[in-house]
């Protein structure tokens, strides 16, 4: 009888008639130590209460260029990306690390802005981005959002990796260490005001956080905006520092179903006190500005939601 039952089931099963409605949600976010995480961590929580029969996961990986790959393949549902790396995935610019043009992405959100923090201990003597020459810098995972922006930042200063002393590809957390040991003597890191990282470097060592100027953002051009991190982010800059601002997105697949789609949207915007909770970037997140400068067509979900808050015709 037992025999019977599960040959039953399996053909049932295969054939189709019987389904599972649990959806799976895999948040892709980036080191443990940045903004992305604790985000994803964040989301994961609303939408493991918020939506039905979910069964959500947050991983950690090397985030925007990688998590836009997963995206293209289907091996997650969500991913915290930037918008040069998402401008670059769906071109399909090899030079970014993408091999061919990413047909599959989808937008739910523009969310809130990463400032490019160049970050060094005081005692490297560095003040200006010229004063990188010579000196020992992590420029972020290999192909991420961070070290393509660290590319464009050298270049636009006419510069290049072969003018630093060494290049190091540690991520966030590890680069802070090893500035720590006097084995760096500067980092640049992408991501929201107040990562975790270069507090905890701030509270052991006296930082300079080195300036980008407006000329030079006018030469890096869109979709790069000029921004300010304030005086007193970081413990010991007690100055306003002009930096370079660019927009995070949340991107999803195409093959994400538009009720999954239109769940996840929705639930951002209709929980953000608790996203503010877990890190205060999220304070950034307005769904008047969800749309600003989307690099890819919109989930067919997300544009439901939009529509009914009157943000789409």
């Amino acid at each position: 009888m037992f025999k019977k039952i599960s040959a039953t089931f399996v053909a049932l099963l295969v054939s189709g008639s019987i389904s599972f409605s649990a959806e799976f949600i895999n948040i892709l976010t980036g080191g443990t130590s940045g903004v992305y995480y604790p985000l994803g961590v964040g989301l994961s929580k609303i939408y493991g209460e918020k939506i039905k029969g979910s069964k959500v996961q947050v991983q950690s990986t090397k985030a925007s260029v990688e998590n836009l790959n997963l995206i293209q393949e289907g091996k997650g549902e969500i991913a915290f990306v930037l918008g040069d790396s998402v401008k670059y995935g769906w071109e399909g610019n090899a030079e970014a690390g993408f091999e061919s043009k990413l047909d599959n992405l989808r937008g739910i959100a523009g969310i809130y802005p990463n400032y490019v923090h160049i970050v060094a201990a005081k005692s490297s003597n560095i003040k200006n981005i010229a004063d990188l020459k010579g000196k020992k810098v992590s420029v972020g995972a290999p192909k991420s959002g961070t070290e393509l922006q660290a590319r464009a930042i050298l270049k636009a200063a006419g510069m290049s990796y072969k003018d630093l002393g060494s290049v190091d590809y540690s991520p966030f957390g590890q680069s802070v260490e090893l500035i720590k040991n006097r084995q760096l003597d500067a980092t640049i890191q992408s991501a929201g005001l107040g990562v975790a990282s270069i507090k905890d470097l701030a509270n052991s060592v006296d930082i300079v956080i080195v300036e980008i100027p407006e000329s030079l953002i006018a030469k890096l051009g869109a979709p790069y905006v000029s921004a300010t991190i304030p005086a007193d982010t970081y413990k010991g800059v007690d100055k306003d520092v002009k930096s370079a601002g660019i927009v995070n997105f949340l991107i999803t697949g195409k093959k994400v179903s538009d009720e999954t789609a239109y769940q996840m949207t929705k639930n951002i915007f209709e929980n953000l006190p608790d996203l503010v909770a877990t890190h205060a970037a999220a304070k950034n997140i307005n769904i008047n500005t969800a749309l600003s400068g989307m690099p890819v067509p919109l989930h067919p979900g997300a544009k439901k939601y939009y529509q009914e808050k009157g943000l789409v015709k």
